[in-house]
This record gives structure tokens, sequence and C-alpha cells, in this order.
């Protein structure tokens, strides 16, 4: 039985990159967290300053299998994020997107828990509408490499509403744009962690395409508080709702901001377009303005240095 007033928050992918930063933000909300991860992208390293606190706790358990305790909250981030890494067993992560929908959305009507998914951009694809708005249905190739992503997400979001109709089950779904910062994997493929660790180490810094294509990267201190004021939303307020910057810069802009930063000498280079890489990827935020009162606040040149720091100490080791 609970004996006292502190929230139990169970947060799926807890050791992850995004997933670490949102248990440290709980525990200074005074929840009692649960951190739940099976540790394919997530480390141990992400967490540990957090292992002497007793109101926080670390399991090892893969989402595809159910998992029985008793919360109040859930934040279902357990999913490999970049191409990287879900393309290395594309089918287990098609199931971790899809059964463990189902199994964390069991566990929440069972306990009565509010389940709160982290969607992505991704489902969008290769979007014909610029920018992205919540309404619009997307461009995703079906049967692609990154589809077990794209698709699996998707899936997860039909799923997700399909238990808020039959069952009345209270979510919130947030579609999470590019997010950039502290305890990024140095080998998830992602542009800034690629660009970050290419310029420190002094090699080539890989350009695809011929880097005028766009994205928005959003410092994750922003996005964590934007999942915890989508979690603590009015219930009828389910999303989905576009979480990320919606200031624009091309990958090339990114490869130079990098440079100058680290002081590198790495020369750029350019490398073919990877299959079914969106050319433009921008959120539309006016729905979490509205509703939700938020919007990033960190500026990437400011958000750039904290993480560049990171990653200098890391490489140091």
């Amino acid at each position: 039985m609970k004996t006292n007033n502190r929230k139990r928050t169970l947060v799926t992918g807890g050791a992850g990159f995004i997933g670490s930063h949102l248990c440290e933000r709980l525990l200074g909300d005074g929840h009692d967290v649960l951190c739940v991860d099976n540790f394919f992208t997530g480390t141990r390293d992400n967490v540990a300053h957090l292992l002497s606190n007793p109101h926080f706790e670390l399991l090892r358990h893969d989402v595809t299998f159910p998992l029985y305790v008793e919360v109040d909250e859930i934040y279902n981030l357990a999913c490999p994020a970049s191409p990287i890494h879900y393309q290395h067993d594309p089918v287990q992560t098609t199931k971790t997107s899809v059964h463990g929908a189902i199994n964390m959305l069991g566990l929440a009507k069972r306990v009565k828990a509010k389940i709160l998914q982290a969607s992505t951009s991704e489902v969008y694809g290769d979007p014909k509408e610029h920018p992205q708005r919540e309404g619009y249905w997307g461009h995703v190739n079906p049967i692609g490499m990154r589809s077990c992503y794209d698709e699996g997400k998707r899936c997860a979001e039909t799923l997700f509403f399909d238990y808020h109709r039959q069952h009345g089950q209270r979510i919130k779904v947030a579609r999470i744009f590019n997010t950039y910062g502290p305890n990024m994997h140095p080998n998830d493929g992602r542009v800034v962690s690629n660009f970050i660790v290419q310029a420190l180490r002094g090699d080539p810094i890989t350009v695809y395409g011929d880097g005028k294509q766009t994205r928005s990267f959003c410092y994750v201190d922003d996005l964590v508080e934007a999942l915890v004021r989508l979690m603590n939303s009015p219930d009828a307020f389910t999303g989905p709702v576009n979480l990320g910057n919606p200031e624009e810069f091309t990958i090339l802009d990114l490869a130079q901001k990098v440079v100058a930063l680290t002081g590198a000498r790495s020369e750029i280079v350019f490398k073919p377009l990877p299959s079914d890489d969106p050319v433009q990827r921008c959120p539309d935020i006016g729905l979490a303005r509205q509703t939700l009162g938020w919007q990033p606040s960190v500026r990437l040149q400011d958000g750039l240095v904290k993480t560049v720091s990171y990653f200098r100490k890391m490489l140091a080791n």
C-alpha cells in the first residue's frame, strides 16, 4: 500500500539519452522513480549518479515482455531511436514499439495509471507538408530501411488511441523531433553526436547529401520540460502534440557551428544521402504553445557548448 503522497513513476528506456534526464527531473520534482531499461542503447553510466537516491530504482527489463509493478504514471520511452541502432535488429525494433506499447498499456490499464508514449517526428516520414502539423498523416515508406521504426511508432500511436477509445485509458502522445544534449550515445549515428565526436577526434566531418537538408534541434532540458507538462496536462488533452524546436538549420550550418565550437581542423566531406532520409524536418509547435504553454528556450549555440563539453570529457576518459 502506498504510504506517502509521492507519485510512483515508471520510465521505460530510463537509462537512455532522454530517459536519464527525465528520471533526474522527476526525482527533483519529488517522484519515486522506477527506471526500466534493457541496456541495448541505454547505459548504467547515464543514471549512476542517481543510484544512491533512495527514491530511485533501476530494473533491467525488456518491455517486449510483460512487467508487473504498481505505479501511478508511465513514461514509455523504450526503443532505439537512431537509424544505426534501430536498423541493427529491425524486427526487435518493431517488437519494442508494438509489443512494448501493448505491455505498457496493459500495465497502465491494470493499475489505472496515466501513460505517455514517446512517439516521433518519423511518423511524418519524408514530409510533403512543411512545417509539420499534428493533423498531417505523413508520407512514410512502409517497407523501407527505416520502416521498422517509423511504422512501429505509428502502430504504437494506434494502440494508444484504441486503448483510449475502447477502455477509457488516460493517454498522452508526444511526437518528439530532433533532440540533443549530454548523455547522447557517441556512436548512435545522429547528426549532432556524429559531428561533435568526429570534430573532437580530428576526423573528417561526414555530411550526407549536399548538406542543404534541414533539421530543427531541441535541447534535452527543453524537451523534458515539455514531457512533464504534457503528462500533467488535463486528461482531456491526449495529443498527439509536436515537441521540438521550430528553428531550422541546414546540416551544413550545423557542421560549421561544431567545427567553430570545437576548434577542430576537420574537413567537411560529402557522401550520398541514405535511403528515405527526410529532406526537411521542422515542427509546427502551435499546439504545444497553446495547450502546454511551452516553447524551447535554449539556443542551439548554447546547447551545443554543453554537449561539446560532455563529449570532450567522455572521450578524454
